[in-house]
């Protein structure tokens, strides 16, 4: 993260089911009352191009019985800002900033980032539709506020919904929230909201808080595609779930569960990491992620030839990994994506393991 202006600390929270092994102790209940398992809360360092950098910090946590008293979830978002705002201090040339989802709307939180003097900034999608100081409440005033302009974007196609391109309207406002206790809260609100979406389909729309001034379009523009960055998360627990297969693990207890996870926490950036840096610096020497034997074996299985002294780009690295994970490469088939690369570095493993024993025992390779 040194050495970069600003990296965006993504926090979100996903269940994790051990409903079919039965005998782990410790697990709680999930949203459902017939499932059992426990939660999962990281915070995912990402670059503002949407490199993931790594895995900040993670709660891990399963519901008490009934008759227990739970420790309050939101302590999670509260407690994950003050671990973004420590962070911040061991690197003071760059600004974090934090970003969460509704879930994330908390005005404890708010009120803490402030009691601390905003060491690192904050952009929470809003969930309530807050009482201001002055009087109103934050959608109306923002909503009464002039279109500074618009904001353009690909929306990737996902389960259920065909991509397409998104074109919102902007309105901004710097309001005060109502007091809490005795304290008001000062944020910037940000309205983006598509106006013309195409028909059969809901318009997106995102009502965002941040601690920061934002004055002009290019600045709101920029927030928008931080928030968009969010979605990396989503992607993370994916390859978390599906490609890590972690709600198969059969382990005793939630505290093995737990030391298990945070291998496989970084197993799944690993693999975040591939994807995201491979598009967004495809030029770069490979072996600046893959080691000499891993890229090495990788051209002898794609390339049924020597492997040559100057290592591949990163790009071309990825594009044959994938390529064992079942990506076609074809000039229009885009940038591999999780799947194809968490299922090709599978494959690449027992590559190397091979390669290195023909080295060991023949002498090539």
């Amino acid at each position: 993260m040194v050495g970069l202006e600003r990296v965006l600390c993504l926090q979100d929270t996903t269940e994790l089911d051990f409903t079919s092994p039965p005998w782990i102790v410790g697990l709680g209940r999930l949203s459902y009352e017939r499932q059992h398992g426990m939660y999962l809360h990281p915070t995912l360092a990402v670059s503002e191009s949407g490199v993931a950098l790594g895995v900040l910090d993670a709660w891990m946590w399963a519901h008490k019985p009934k008759s227990e008293a739970d420790v309050p979830e939101s302590l999670r978002w509260i407690e994950g800002y003050e671990r973004v705002a420590e962070l911040a201090a061991q690197v003071p040339s760059t600004r974090l900033v934090y970003v969460a989802d509704r879930e994330g709307d908390i005005r404890a939180l708010l009120d803490r980032a402030a009691a601390l003097g905003h060491p690192a900034d904050y952009l929470v999608r809003a969930r309530h539709d807050r009482v201001l100081a002055e009087g109103g409440k934050l959608r109306a005033q923002v909503e009464s506020q002039s279109a500074l302009g618009e904001v353009e974007f690909a929306l990737p196609p996902a389960p259920g919904r065909t991509g397409r391109t998104v074109v919102q309207s902007l309105r901004m406002a710097r309001v005060t929230l109502a007091r809490c206790g005795s304290k008001t809260c000062e944020v910037t609100v940000i309205l983006a909201r598509e106006e013309s979406p195409p028909a059969g389909e809901k318009p997106i729309a995102w009502l965002l808080l941040t601690n920061e001034a934002v004055e002009t379009l290019d600045e709101a523009c920029l927030r928008i595609a931080w928030y968009r960055r969010r979605w990396l998360v989503e992607i993370f627990f994916r390859i978390l779930k599906s490609g890590c297969r972690v709600e198969a693990l059969q382990l005793a207890t939630v505290e093995r569960l737990e030391r298990a996870l945070v291998v496989y926490l970084i197993i799944a950036w690993r693999i975040l990491h591939l994807v995201t840096l491979g598009r967004d610096c495809p030029q770069l020497p490979c072996e600046v992620v893959f080691a000499p034997e891993e890229w090495q074996a990788a051209w002898l299985v794609a390339k049924r030839q020597p492997p040559p002294e100057t290592p591949p780009t990163l790009g071309e690295m990825t594009r044959m990994v994938a390529g064992f994970g079942g990506f076609p490469g074809r000039k229009g088939d885009g940038h591999p994506g999780p799947k194809a690369l968490w299922e090709g570095m599978l494959k690449l493993m027992a590559y190397v393991e091979a390669f290195q024993a023909a080295r060991n025992v023949y002498g090539v390779g």
